[in-house]
């Protein structure tokens, strides 16, 4: 396969399941759903490049109080540049790596990650249209609720796009962080901004009461 893909943790084609680390989590627990370019690191359009990935201000707390409160960690990110010809999985692995490095860093960590190459502008087996797997739609968060046995209407979810949002509604959450974004509510629900200090506090003490 292209890549190396036979070395990586490929569910099918175009989605990526990769278990971090050794913690062990009982079933039933909610967990932080993080989408990554844009709202874990900086978002630098189709990121290829390890060294260009900077963290977001204020994001690694948010990782380490999901730690410390034994709740699981999982991104969950578009890629659909992978899809495009832009870059392979081995250059996801790389970026993905700095990012978790990075996160390390701080003394936070990511339980599990999934990504999905999937696009309609894509070629060969990743040319799909509306993918299940592809944010806004609900697959992702399904597949790691599956995995880890969640409690997905406690699990809550960071994301900088409203399809990160509406995935979320779908799979069944009940509150959101919309990083850069405007408080509303989409279906059941109820997404707050994540914007400033005062922000970032309420989503740290939701974190401490789950």
């Amino acid at each position: 396969m292209a890549d190396g893909e036979g070395d990586f943790p490929l569910a099918e084609p175009g989605l990526w399941v990769e278990r971090i680390g050794s913690r062990s989590f009982p079933a039933g627990l909610p967990a932080l759903f993080l989408d990554r370019d844009g709202t874990i690191n900086v978002d630098t359009g189709y990121p290829d490049d390890p060294a260009a990935m900077v963290l977001r201000d204020g994001i690694a707390p948010v990782i380490e109080a999901a730690n410390r409160q034994g709740i699981p960690v999982v991104v969950i990110t578009n890629q659909s540049g992978i899809a495009r010809g832009y870059f392979g999985w081995d250059a996801f692995a790389r970026v993905n790596q700095r990012v978790l490095d990075l996160l390390a860093e701080k003394n936070a960590a990511v339980d599990m990650v999934l990504a999905c190459a999937y696009h309609e502008a894509g070629s060969g087996p990743l040319a799909v249209t509306d993918h299940p797997m592809r944010k806004p739609n609900p697959g992702m968060l399904l597949e790691a609720g599956r995995r880890l046995g969640l409690d997905l209407e406690r699990s809550l979810i960071v994301g900088d796009k409203p399809a990160d949002m509406e995935a979320g509604e779908r799979a069944s959450l009940t509150r959101g962080w919309l990083v850069d974004g405007e408080a509303s509510t989409m279906g059941g629900l109820a997404v707050a901004s994540l914007r400033g200090a005062r922000d970032l506090d309420g989503l740290l003490a939701a974190i401490r009461l789950l």
